[in-house]
């Protein structure tokens, strides 16, 4: 057997290196499917594999156990046979030496008569071969062969003459046998003969020899069922070594072990009850497990409980981080009763904390990539500087900094030039906490010279302080304060000048409290980065805030700075300038004859300077043409085309694009008559709020917008109860580019209807619901409430076409201006009258009326039917007449004409005393 598995390690040491030898258990499991069941049967058999040596080796035991069984059961056959034999022999002889009548027969002339029978009978009843019975001196008187009788008996007698029992084995004439001798005693205890009874080895072991068939039967069937089991078995340790052989192997699991502890993975098994059955060296490390830990309970190895509950659960975990120690290891875990295997689990576990560190590496600059790339897209999305500030403070907090400031230098703010040596105001301030004592928004901040923020707007670059606590210079700035930042637990600071080309528009600083690290020269460059794409987009801004604020300047120069005084109308405004930039929306409130006031909104199309001046040349034509006081149409009729002509001078000089665009509506109130005359060039409709509430947008003809030209504008006669309110507004109140012109007037309707009695809260309210941020557009809304004017304050009289009755006109004028108390104005009341009736009788046709009104001026009307207007002359010293109207103008603040549908009116005013 040793020489045999010898062989085998010669042959296995013996086989040469290379794919064969090296291949893996994968490969040799193939192989061996390959071969089939019995193939690898013969291989188990041959020996050449581990699964043949122990085939072998279990066959060869099994074999030497059955031989040695069976030699042991012969040999113990054979022993106790003679022990048997023995035993029968003595008792046999005993019992013959003691049966009654034997001692008495030796005393017998013929001993052999009376002892042969009986000793024959009891051979055979007991089975043994013979009895014999002598006297002393050893010649028998019986024995089985007749002949034998008188002779000697073969043995030793010695023992038995003394007195004792003999028993021995010997060649006797009959055979091998054993034999017992025993005296034969008279009552004295002396010797008087002796009984020898035997029994060959032959009959004794008889039975066992006819046994030994069937024990040789047995052991050859337990000999097969031994080899078919070893056969199984090894067939199964087959599969399990893949075929292969004892170095193999070996060398295989000395791999296999050198790889379990040299993987830089710890590799745990724990059985089904918890405990631990497997830890190579880097599970020892990684979780500093005791020495003795294998067959002990996971609960027990002093691991942190989520770790130990973890491997003790068996459940199925990936990548499950935990931190053991001060390390953080990601935890694999797979049961193994999976096809058959025996219950547990098994776990790899990874030191992940310089995987990490450098994960945590890369996440940074990821995140500073990110931040970077977020600066270029959140930061500038309005070109308005303290919005561009705010956005560079909300994208470093907390991603960067935990608090960032960005002063700016007031002039900045304005659109204009910094001055380096003027105070910088507080921008913009974001933070993770709102009780941060950093100067407070707003704040005007003069820069002591040794402050980083100072230095680094003198030197154009990025200062850095780590540590606040021990920067003199920072202190130097405001020491309450400095103190104040530092117990807060700000500790590190870096100031980043906002630079954009040659110009400093002011200084961002960065301000670190809950990470313990100070600031680096890393997170300076990145500082630097986000502040000069910052800068570009404030600079932008800053250009844009200038242009913006002339555009306004010039804007608001051109629109009313101050209402006129007048009476008829109660008149609150709304002006909001469009989000992108200046716009064309104009308004006008215009004082005209006769108590009269004309409201005007216009509109031209378009942003910027060149809207805007536009816009202020159209308000300007509506000033002069008001002064001829023309009915609304023919106002815009005017206004079309002056538009047409702007036009083609623009045209004419390859200039700005024409004004074909701009709207406008014209509408004249008489507080006398409450009537309200409504001209529009497509513009908008006016809404009307009636005293009651109710709100309705009136059927004003739209007609074209101003410069097309070719069509007429029509007129609308709205009479008005006192306290209604009359609302003009622009379209940028009602229409955007997300929803139509109807949805914005039923929008402006449903606000009338909730706004409160006086045209302020009328403004305010349609604001507030309108206008949830800022329009592209610009607004201009006017709400004028109206007032009629009492009939006390006005006096009518019908003047006949007859020179006489100016004489009558003069005494009315007398009466009814004592009656208004009004006596300081009757001489020079009665002069303008009586010139203006004169010219009237004179030069216009009937009917002639004179009206007086006492409004914030006395105003004196004559109308009569002619459209013949007069004009003012200046008489010679010669001339009789034609001073008339040349007293009115010196006598009268304000005077002219305007015309009507049935004639003209000719007007003058004084001022009441």
């Amino acid at each position: 057997m040793v020489r045999h598995v010898g062989r085998s390690e010669v042959r296995s040491t013996g086989r040469p290196s290379g794919p064969r030898a090296q291949r893996a258990p994968g490969h040799a499991r193939a192989a061996q499917q390959r071969r089939g069941p019995a193939a690898a049967l013969r291989m188990a058999l041959s020996g050449r594999s581990v699964a043949g040596q122990v085939f072998l080796l279990q066959v060869v035991i099994v074999l030497l156990l059955v031989v040695a069984a069976v030699v042991a059961l012969v040999l113990q056959v054979r022993h106790d046979s003679t022990i048997e034999a023995r035993n029968r022999s003595v008792a046999v002889a005993e019992a013959f030496a003691n049966a009654p009548g034997t001692r008495e027969a030796l005393d017998d002339p013929n001993p052999t008569k009376v002892l042969q029978p009986r000793a024959e009978a009891a051979r055979e009843a007991t089975g043994v071969d013979f009895i014999v019975v002598m006297n002393t001196d050893g010649i028998r008187y019986t024995h089985p062969f007749p002949d034998r009788i008188g002779k000697k008996f073969v043995g030793s007698l010695g023992p038995a003459l003394a007195g004792r029992v003999v028993t021995e084995e010997i060649n006797g004439t009959i055979g091998p046998l054993v034999q017992a001798v025993v005296p034969i005693k008279a009552d004295d205890g002396s010797v008087v003969g002796l009984v020898s009874a035997g029994i060959t080895t032959e009959n004794v072991g008889g039975a066992a020899n006819d046994q030994l068939p069937f024990l040789l039967a047995a052991a050859a069937a337990g000999l097969a069922l031994a080899t078919a089991g070893t056969a199984l078995v090894s067939r199964r340790l087959l599969r399990q070594t893949h075929g292969l052989g004892p170095n193999e192997m070996t060398r295989m699991y000395e791999h296999h072990d050198a790889v379990l502890h040299a993987v830089r993975e710890g590799v745990m098994i724990v059985g089904d009850e918890g405990r631990l059955l497997l830890a190579n060296d880097e599970a020892h490390r990684l979780l500093d497990l005791p020495e003795d830990a294998l067959g002990r309970q996971v609960q027990d190895l002093g691991l942190a409980p989520d770790t130990a509950e973890l491997l003790a659960s068996g459940r199925m975990a990936t990548d499950e981080v935990h931190l053991v120690g001060d390390r953080l290891l990601a935890v694999n875990q797979r049961p193994t009763d999976l096809q058959g295997a025996p219950a547990g689990s098994v776990a790899t576990l990874r030191d992940s904390t310089e995987l990490r560190a450098l994960s945590g590496r890369a996440e940074t600059a990821r995140e500073r990539l990110n931040m970077l790339y977020d600066a270029g897209v959140e930061i500038g999305t309005s070109l308005d500087v303290a919005r561009t500030a705010e956005e560079l403070a909300e994208l470093v907090v907390p991603r960067f900094a935990d608090f960032a400031t960005v002063d700016l230098f007031e002039a900045v703010l304005d659109g204009g030039q910094p001055d380096a040596g003027a105070d910088v105001r507080r921008t913009a301030v974001s933070g993770i906490r709102k009780d941060a004592p950093l100067y407070p928004l707003g704040q005007q901040i003069r820069l002591v010279a040794s402050a980083p923020q100072a230095r680094a707007v003198r030197s154009g670059q990025a200062v850095l302080e780590p540590r606040l606590s021990k920067a003199a210079g920072w202190r130097a700035q405001d020491l309450e304060r400095s103190a104040q930042v530092v117990e807060y637990g700000i500790h590190s600071l870096i100031a980043v000048p906002l630079r954009a080309g040659s110009l400093v528009l002011g200084v961002v600083s960065f301000w670190r409290s809950e990470k313990p690290e100070p600031f680096d020269t890393d997170e300076l460059a990145l500082a630097e980065e986000l502040v000069t794409r910052a800068a570009v987009s404030i600079d932008n801004a800053r250009r844009y805030t200038r242009e913006h604020n002339m555009a306004v300047t010039l804007q608001r120069s051109l629109l009313p700075r101050n209402l006129p005084e007048q009476d008829a109308l109660e008149i609150a405004y709304r002006y909001l300038p469009a989000q992108a930039g200046v716009g064309g929306d104009w308004f006008d409130v215009l004082p005209l004859s006769g108590a009269r006031v004309a409201l005007v909104v216009g509109d031209v199309v378009g942003h910027g300077l060149h809207a805007a001046a536009t816009m202020g040349r159209l308000r300007t034509a509506v000033h002069n043409f008001s002064a001829l006081d023309l009915p609304p149409d023919e106002l815009l009729s005017l206004l079309d085309e002056l538009v047409g002509r702007i036009d083609q001078d623009e045209t004419a000089e390859g200039g700005n694009a024409p004004v074909t665009g701009a709207t406008c509506l014209y509408a004249i109130y008489d507080p006398v008559s409450r009537n309200c005359t409504v001209a529009r060039a497509g513009h908008p409709p006016p809404a009307l709020i009636h005293p009651d509430g109710s709100v309705e947008f009136p059927d004003v003809p739209a007609g074209p917008p101003l410069g097309l030209g070719g069509l007429p504008f029509e007129t609308v006669d709205l009479e008005l109860a006192e306290g209604s309110r009359l609302v003009l507004y622009t379209d940028g109140l009602v229409e955007d580019r997300e929803r139509d012109i109807d949805v914005g007037l039923e929008l402006l309707r449903a606000a009338l209807e909730q706004a409160g009695e006086s045209p302020e809260d009328t403004c305010r309210v349609v604001l507030d619901s309108r206008l949830t941020v800022r329009s592209s557009d610009d607004i201009a809304l006017i709400v004028a409430r109206t007032r009629a004017l009492d009939a006390d304050r006005v006096a009518e009289l019908q003047v006949p076409s007859d020179p006489a009755a100016v004489a009558d006109v003069r005494a009315w004028v007398t009466r009814q201006l004592a009656h208004w108390e009004l006596d300081e104005l009757t001489f020079t009341t009665e002069l303008i009258l009586s010139e203006l009736v004169t010219n009237a009788i004179r030069y216009g046709g009937d009917p002639i009326q004179v009206r007086m009104l006492r409004d914030r001026t006395l105003i004196c009307e004559v109308f009569d039917s002619s459209s013949t207007s007069p004009h003012l002359r200046y008489a010679a010293m010669t001339d009789e007449g034609g001073r008339g109207l040349f007293l009115v103008a010196q006598l009268a603040e304000r005077w002219g004409t305007r015309y009507t549908p049935d004639g003209k009116v000719i007007w003058a005013e004084q001022p009441l005393p």
